[in-house]
């Protein structure tokens, strides 16, 4: 294999029991994994002998449904707050890097700040901060706001939030920012970490949230159902990177890949379908309304199809993602509960190691991703599928490492060092 040839990037999106909603349900799924240290060590220690170049675990400050039964239905009731966790895996692993959500909206940038460069000093340089703006009107009401803010008023804070805490890591004395909602005056307690700074990751697929990524981010997370749609939001992505002294390679997008393999495709769908049996519809279509921001899906026809919605302040850029699949693929509500509640709106692939190998590829090599967030339907059984299976062919394909060539995660995903 040529030492100059385009590598993928994979990162491991864990999450408690898994990402399919009735993962807590499967037989051998951990119930109480959310709050089991030893739970996620192993999974932590799985994607790093698989050489992932990151782990990453994703937040939200409250009960991600309003109903609180449903909520106990559901795969993502109970967990560790995030960076508390990576800051116990860092001395449990030595290379992986660490990666976790925290939001400008009920953050303050310089806590923030010196949380995660903490980690990634703690860690020998491998953290990473998701920058999220939050959506839900349920994490709001914690934090005694009038209720959420604007889509528009939350990426203007985002937007100096992540100002503030870029000057903040690049170790300048004396910041003496002050701005329209941040007064910061002094520098860090602590100096540059090894790799100059956390890895700054973002989501957000709005034409807002795309702005914001092309100034700030060096990772996007974001989610595509066909290529089409991938190869979209990659090429106008970068195509705004230079407007901001930027160039392609700056900035690694992994879309949200949620594979289950098997050594036959038979037994790759009979694991999926059995999974899919699991989800009660009222779980389902739960899921469905908190991403699509309508408390009030259930007086619909669920054999119908989706009404027209609201424009939502809440994640325009996924509303936008659902409405379309569910027209375009001529989807009832309760198909389109049952299809979402398995990743999310997320990428599903389901097959053998070739074929899923054969579908990254594709995405890869077509100019539509830099690499993919895994998403596991249940842990720990299908990370540990996707490492013994589809792992050694991407290596096989050389498209993947072998061994770890650096330390950091900047190292490790290609990313320049900050000056």
């Amino acid at each position: 294999m040529s030492a100059s040839k385009r590598q993928m990037r994979l990162g491991a999106f864990l999450w408690a029991t898994g990402h399919h909603i009735a993962a807590w349900r499967h037989p051998q799924a951990h119930v109480t994994a959310g709050v089991d240290i030893d739970h996620y060590t192993q999974l932590a220690r799985t994607a790093e002998a698989a050489k992932f170049d990151m782990i990453f675990c994703e937040d939200a400050a409250g009960l991600r449904e309003a109903n609180v039964g449903i909520a106990s239905q559901t795969s993502r009731s109970i967990g560790f707050e995030p960076i508390s966790l990576l800051a116990a895996l860092a001395v449990q692993t030595e290379r992986i890097g660490l990666v976790s959500t925290a939001s400008t909206s009920y953050n303050e940038p310089y806590g923030l700040a010196r949380t995660f460069l903490s980690l990634d000093h703690l860690s020998g340089g491998r953290a990473g901060w998701n920058l999220v703006t939050s959506a839900s009107p349920i994490e709001a009401a914690n934090f005694g706001s009038m209720g959420l803010r604007p889509h528009a008023d939350r990426y203007e804070r985002a937007r100096e939030f992540a100002t503030v805490v870029a000057g903040l890591w690049q170790g300048t004395d004396g910041l003496d920012h002050d701005g329209q909602s941040f007064s910061v005056k002094d520098a860090l307690d602590l100096p540059r970490s090894l790799q100059g700074a956390p890895v700054m990751v973002q989501a957000g697929a709005s034409d807002v949230g795309r702005d914001l990524a092309a100034r700030t981010a060096d990772v996007v997370f974001t989610a595509a159902q066909t290529f089409e749609e991938a190869k979209a939001f990659y090429d106008d992505l970068k195509g705004r990177l230079a407007a901001y002294g930027r160039e392609p390679d700056d900035i690694k997008i992994m879309p949200g890949v949620a594979p289950m393999v098997a050594e036959t495709e038979a037994e790759a769908r009979e694991k999926y379908e059995e999974l899919q049996e699991l989800i009660p519809d009222e779980v389902g279509v739960a899921l469905l309304s908190s991403y699509l921001s309508i408390s009030d899906l259930w007086r619909y026809p669920i054999d119908g199809p989706l009404p027209e919605l609201p424009e939502s302040e809440g994640m325009k850029s996924r509303q936008a993602l659902v409405v379309e699949q569910s027209r375009r693929d001529g989807l009832s509500i309760r198909q389109l509960a049952r299809h979402f509640a398995g990743a999310r709106g997320h990428w599903r692939i389901v097959g053998t190691p070739a074929q899923i190998a054969d579908e990254l590829q594709a995405r890869f090599e077509g100019g539509a991703a830099d690499g993919f967030n895994v998403m596991p339907s249940w842990f720990p059984g299908e990370l540990d599928a996707f490492c013994a299976l589809v792992v050694p062919e991407l290596q096989r394909r050389g498209l993947f490492r072998v061994e770890y060539e650096g330390c950091t995660l900047r190292e490790h995903l290609g990313l320049k060092r900050p000056m």
